[in-house]
């Protein structure tokens, strides 16, 4: 089908841009997608993409857990896409702006490769231990 390629061109075509932020953090390619996180631009028109596939059939109700859990139980493959791609993008745009002020602050990049890929894995954790290096480095400004 169709939309399985499409996520997995998504699920798949990030991994080759977190090993740009991971293993080539200076090199010319990597400075611009940090510049400006274009990526999850990109990202963004594939999560619009599956929202419109789900034709209306999504409904979320975010007011309470029991309404998230059935909004993911009752949803079909592309609303689920949806929200795979949400995270791709907001989690990469996060491992962005890490790299960035990583890189603004003069942390060395061996620092930044467990709170990258926290972020990659777990989102905000990776937050965390980023926060957690700057603290450690002192060179974290309040």
């Amino acid at each position: 089908m169709l939309y399985e390629t499409i996520f997995n061109i998504f699920n798949s075509g990030i991994l080759l841009f977190w090993m740009l932020l991971l293993f080539f953090p200076k090199q010319s390619i990597t400075q611009k997608v940090i510049a400006y996180p274009w990526v999850p631009l990109v990202i963004a028109f594939g999560y619009i993409y599956f929202m419109g596939m789900t034709s209306g059939t999504f409904s979320a109700d975010f007011t309470s857990l029991n309404g998230l859990t059935k909004m993911f139980q009752n949803a079909n493959p592309q609303g689920v896409a949806a929200g795979w791609l949400h995270y791709l993008a907001f989690d990469f745009w996060v491992g962005c702006w890490m790299l960035k002020n990583s890189q603004e602050k003069g942390v060395k990049h061996l620092w930044m490769l467990v709170p990258m890929l926290f972020t990659f894995m777990l989102g905000p954790v990776g937050i965390i231990i980023y926060t957690l290096v700057l603290l450690l480095q002192g060179k974290l400004k309040f």
